[in-house]
C-alpha cells in the first residue's frame, strides 16, 4: 500500500471510530466564516466537549459506506464540517446553532443523533433542546416546588395545633 493510501486509510478509520463512539454527529456548511469566527466557534465547541473537524467528503463517504450513517452521504457536498459529541447528544447542534445565529453564516446539512439520521430541519429542531444539565435542573426545580409547598402547609398545620 502506498504511503498516501495508508494516510487516507488512517483518516477513514478515525472517522469510522468517531461515528461509532458518538452520541451525535452534525454536519454543517461552514462557508463564509472568517478565521476569527471559526476560532470562536471551535472554542465554544471545545468548551462543550464537542470534537469539530473538517474532513474531505470523499473520505467521510468511504468511512460511512455500508453503515447506518450512509444516508449522510447525500449531504456531503461542498465544504462540510463535522461536530461529534461523545457525551451529550444535543451539544453539537446546540453550540453550532449559537454560532450560526451569531455570525449569520453557515447552515446545518444534517446529522446523526443516537444512531438516527436527520435532515437539516430536524437538526435545527434538536438544536433548540436544552442541555442535559439544564433539563435536570428544570426537572429538579419542578419537583422541589410542590415538596416545599407541602412542607410549609404541614408546618402551618403543626403551628395551628400548638396554638
Amino acid at each position: 500500500m502506498k504511503e498516501a493510501q495508508k494516510q487516507k486509510q488512517l483518516i477513514i478509520d478515525e472517522i469510522k471510530d468517531k461515528f461509532e463512539r458518538a452520541e451525535s454527529a452534525v454536519v454543517i456548511d461552514y462557508i463564509g466564516i472568517t478565521v476569527a469566527e471559526a476560532d470562536s466557534m471551535r472554542k465554544k465547541l471545545r468548551e462543550a466537549d464537542v470534537d469539530y473537524t473538517v474532513y474531505k467528503n470523499t473520505l467521510v463517504k468511504r468511512a460511512i459506506a455500508g453503515t447506518e450513517y450512509e444516508a449522510l452521504s447525500e449531504v456531503l457536498e461542498g465544504p462540510s464540517g463535522l461536530a461529534f459529541s461523545f457525551t451529550d447528544a444535543t451539544a453539537p447542534a446546540r453550540v453550532l446553532n449559537e454560532s450560526i445565529k451569531e455570525f449569520k453564516k453557515m447552515e446545518f446539512k444534517g446529522g446523526v443523533v443516537e444512531g438516527e439520521v436527520y435532515n437539516k430541519e430536524d437538526i435545527q429542531a434538536i438544536a433548540s433542546i436544552p442541555s442535559r444539565e439544564v433539563l435536570i435542573s428544570k426537572f429538579m426545580g419542578s419537583i422541589q416546588s410542590p415538596i416545599a409547598n407541602f412542607a410549609r402547609v404541614v408546618s402551618q398545620i403543626a403551628e395551628q395545633k400548638e396554638a
